[in-house]
């Protein structure tokens, strides 16, 4: 009986020792990968998909003299039509829009104040296979 309790005893220790290993790793891993998707981009950002990997939309976003710049292009290969969502945090409270698209676009809009920008793609319809939303200002 000792033994089997020694042995559990050894195997959990190992296991624990294991998992301690592991863990920072993993954090580390899920820090950087948050940072990452949450860091503000002055430059080119994208490729963003749709859920289903139908369309997606890249561009490049800069201020220049108080106003935040955005072209961006989108791309679908189907006959239904590519939606890009930008939401945008300015003057105390946040705007919503959309593009629509079938084949291939690109756009250039602008605004003053805006403080924080959001962009994700959809596909099929305006609220149809989103994919998620990234921080791109």
């Amino acid at each position: 009986m000792r033994k089997v309790l020694a042995a559990a005893a050894l195997a959990g220790s190992i296991a624990v020792a294991g998992l301690a290993v592991a863990a920072p790793a993993a954090q580390a891993a899920t820090a950087t990968q948050t940072a990452a998707s949450t860091a503000t981009s002055m430059g080119n950002w994208g490729k963003y998909y749709s859920s289903n990997h139908k369309a997606y939309t890249y561009g490049k976003t800069w201020k220049q003299n108080g106003k935040v710049y955005t072209k961006w292009y989108g791309k679908e290969f189907t006959s239904k039509h590519g939606y890009v969502w930008f939401t945008y945090y300015s003057g105390g409270s946040w705007h919503k829009f959309y593009r629509q698209w079938d084949g291939s676009y690109s756009e250039t809009w602008s605004k003053h104040g805006i403080k924080k920008l959001y962009t994700y793609t959809c596909w099929g319809g305006k609220f149809s296979y989103c994919g998620s939303p990234h921080r791109i200002y």
